[in-house]
């Protein structure tokens, strides 16, 4: 029985051809420039790293230490744990303003993006030059400044200088102050979601519009069961956003509080509360609690949206 000798690594290279030994002497330098990329990529990300950990995770860390203590006379900072959170829960003021919000999101979401699925379904059946018009038209209102845009309408809505008060109708009284907020609101965003949706029917290919008219399909027909089934996925993305905006209501209201404080009072939202109860009873371990409290209702009703329009979706 003869016995093979090993063949050295250089003979098998040498034997395997020209290839084999291109290939052996590009690994190091593949790998070398791979390690360049890399670290070329984590140059360009670094900026904005460095802005999340400064502005956001820092603050969130040091709001979440803020609502585990209380203030006391005695001692000072004390921990607390979660009575803080237990406060929140027992607080009618902080429960009241909850509900107002969720009443308010489970009418103006729908009525949100409702408006802005028709206005882009209008604005992408009209012609090209048309279009233009009407899509800067629906987008300037979302171009003005939140605060300027909710003086202006507080203005038309003033009862002493506003050109409605000859309705006789006081927009900012009690029974109907929630449905002037929810006007301001959709006013400032309605044209921003149409603006997603209608960039969404741009990707749609028009030859399946071209199919279905040929088969008879008239333009609502099309518009609602071909295009809007087509842009499912922008129509989640503006919900979820129209759903985390909601629930973190403040601006408006806050604006507005001075013309009816009544109406609008210190507790109306829970963001308004959580910024009084810090910058005006400088309670700033409550006001951290009722913050995580919002924060985590805010991620608890996305996730759940996206969880049921998924197996809906699935189910399909």
């Amino acid at each position: 029985m003869t016995r093979t000798r090993p063949v050295p690594a250089a003979a098998e290279r040498a034997a395997a051809g020209p290839v084999a030994r291109d290939v052996g002497r590009r690994s190091v330098p593949d790998r070398r420039r791979f390690d360049h990329q890399a670290a070329v990529g984590w140059i360009f990300v670094a900026p904005f790293g460095i802005l999340l950990v400064a502005f956001l995770l820092l603050p969130m860390g040091y709001a979440l230490k803020l609502s585990l203590y209380r203030s006391t006379l005695v001692e000072g900072e004390v921990f607390a744990w979660f009575d803080n959170y237990r406060q929140a829960f027992g607080d009618p003021e902080f429960r009241s303003g909850a509900v107002r919000v969720l009443v308010f999101g489970l009418v103006q979401t729908p009525l949100m993006i409702g408006l802005a699925l028709v206005l882009a379904l209008l604005v992408d059946g009209v012609g090209s030059r048309l279009a233009r018009t009407l899509r800067l038209a629906a987008f300037v209102p979302y171009a003005v400044p939140v605060v300027i845009g909710t003086l202006m309408w507080g203005f038309l809505f003033s009862e002493n200088t506003g050109p409605f008060r000859f309705t006789g109708i006081d927009f900012l009284a009690g029974d109907t102050v929630l449905v002037s907020l929810g006007n301001v609101v959709t006013w400032q965003w309605a044209g921003y979601n149409m603006i997603v949706l209608y960039a969404a029917l741009q990707g749609v290919p028009r030859e399946i519009y071209e199919s279905a008219r040929i088969d008879g399909a008239g333009a609502v027909q099309i518009a609602f069961r071909i295009k809007t089934p087509m842009i499912s996925a922008a129509l989640v993305l503006c919900t979820v956003f129209t759903i985390v905006g909601t629930l973190q209501f403040f601006t408006e209201p806050l604006i507005l509080q001075p013309l009816n404080p009544g109406a609008i009072t210190n507790s109306y939202t829970p963001n308004v509360y959580a910024y009084q109860q810090a910058f005006s009873y400088q309670q700033y371990n409550y006001s951290a609690a009722i913050s995580f409290l919002l924060g985590a209702a805010v991620f608890v009703a996305s996730y759940t949206f996206l969880v049921v329009t998924r197996k809906r979706s699935s189910l399909r």
